[in-house]
């Protein structure tokens, strides 16, 4: 395929003042922020289903983008265009990363053996293009969840030949993502949840949830799959209730079937804003579990109750996020990949770069920031402060399993008096946009 996004040329940082749509003001890939560049702290990936599968309809209205590759009317040329078109965005983007659902690169088939091979024919093409330009597989999963077969849910159908066929799938994508050299593997619920309890047996369903997952480890070490594998937590959409809600409700049921030690979680933004949490929560809580291990970079509309997957241009909400990363030690295999759509109305080609370009500087922002909180220490020192009187006395024999409730009842009578000290919240909210605004 010739030639798709004429009169783009390879994007460059030009500074904060520049002007320049297609150019970054931040995002400055060997700019080092510590002891790593910003390309190894972001490690930056693109959505293959969102920027170059969406077509821009809603519930109300048709596609409005129209894009050269969807010209194309053989199934699997549409494919091998569409897959030359993304390697020349992600190229000229400077994006060393991309994901992908199998469906997303490879039509479906009239049987799952030809839709394997329609998938073999475009992973030789994705090997090719790689090769060429050194972009890398972030991570692969399996779309079980948009055929008709999975109305039910895939693992947690009620339909045993709807569960075998879920299997047969991620065992192909498991191969396909090992084939491409994929750090990391997802799963995401798609349809695995429930509508109503009255027709429901829980039960059976997160048991049979938690075989699959089994299945998918045993397989791997088969095949010699090493890549890291990941759980993406979303309360709702597209069932009225996912059984994979948010962090906590993960970890739980990974700890319960004995399968933490094998998964880590791929955070979306948009999905801590549906569970009802911010997204600094979410990385948060999975950080201080050891269970941080990937970032699908987007943001809600938070006046509206849906996934509304945009570009991630909140400056507040990527510094948090960074703060919580830098102090994971970063994403490690993992990295910030852009789950998100330009709007229906962008429907223009360089909207594409540009929705890319704003979401790369927000978070090259809100990385230098975080660094810079983190170098200071003021955050810390102030919540070091706020919990010191458990660094000694009563406080240290809590921690360390001194004392029960006898002792400290003992202890409560003598007190005189209990003494509070200020949470500091507009100072510490200050603090930080103290840095947001200097930096």
């Amino acid at each position: 395929m010739s030639e798709v996004f004429k009169g783009v040329n390879k994007i460059e940082y030009e500074g904060r003042t520049s002007r320049n749509p297609l150019a970054f003001k931040h995002y400055n890939p060997q700019e080092l922020v510590g002891d790593k560049t910003m390309e190894e702290h972001l490690r930056f990936s693109v959505a293959y289903w969102h920027t170059f599968n969406a077509v821009g309809a809603d519930p109300f209205g048709a596609g409005t983008m129209f894009r050269p590759w969807d010209q194309v009317s053989d199934p699997l040329g549409h494919a091998k265009a569409r897959m030359e078109a993304a390697f020349e965005f992600m190229s000229k983007l400077g994006v060393k990363y991309f994901c992908f659902h199998d469906r997303d690169i490879a039509p479906e088939g009239a049987t799952l053996a030809e839709s394997n091979k329609y998938l073999d024919a475009i992973v030789d093409l994705a090997k090719d293009l790689m090769k060429e330009t050194g972009i890398k597989l972030l991570w692969g999963t399996a779309n079980l969840f948009n055929h008709p077969r999975y109305v039910h849910g895939a693992a947690t159908s009620n339909n045993a030949d709807v569960f075998a066929y879920a299997a047969a799938q991620v065992k192909k994508a498991l191969e396909v993502t090992k084939e491409l050299g994929g750090e990391n593997y997802v799963f995401w619920g798609g349809r695995e949840g429930y509508e109503t309890l009255l027709n429901t047996n829980m039960s059976l369903e997160l048991d049979n949830f938690a075989r699959f997952l089994h299945m998918a480890v045993d397989y791997a070490k088969e095949i010699g799959f090493t890549g890291q594998f990941l759980i993406e937590p979303k309360p709702k959409e597209p069932t009225k209730h996912q059984y994979d809600f948010d962090v906590a409700t993960v970890l739980g049921f990974l700890r319960k079937y004995d399968l933490d030690q094998y998964f880590k979680m791929n955070i979306e933004a948009n999905h801590a804003t549906l569970a009802g949490h911010t997204f600094q929560h979410e990385l948060h809580y999975a950080r201080i579990n050891g269970v941080l291990g990937s970032v699908d970079a987007n943001q809600g509309d938070m006046l509206l109750g849906w996934d509304t997957d945009q570009m991630p241009t909140d400056l507040y909400s990527t510094t948090l996020a960074m703060y919580e990363i830098l102090k994971n030690g970063g994403l490690h295999s993992g990295g910030l990949n852009f789950d998100a759509k330009v709007r229906r109305a962008s429907f223009e080609l360089n909207d594409l770069f540009i929705g890319h370009i704003a979401g790369m500087d927000a978070f090259a922002y809100g990385l230098k920031v975080a660094h810079k909180l983190l170098e200071s220490g003021e955050l810390e020192d102030i919540i070091a402060e706020r919990y010191a009187s458990f660094n000694s006395g009563i406080g240290e024999q809590i921690v360390q399993g001194k004392v029960g409730f006898k002792e400290l009842e003992a202890y409560a009578l003598e007190l005189k008096e209990i003494n509070n000290t200020s949470g500091r919240q507009e100072e510490l909210e200050a603090i930080l946009n103290h840095y947001l605004i200097n930096s």
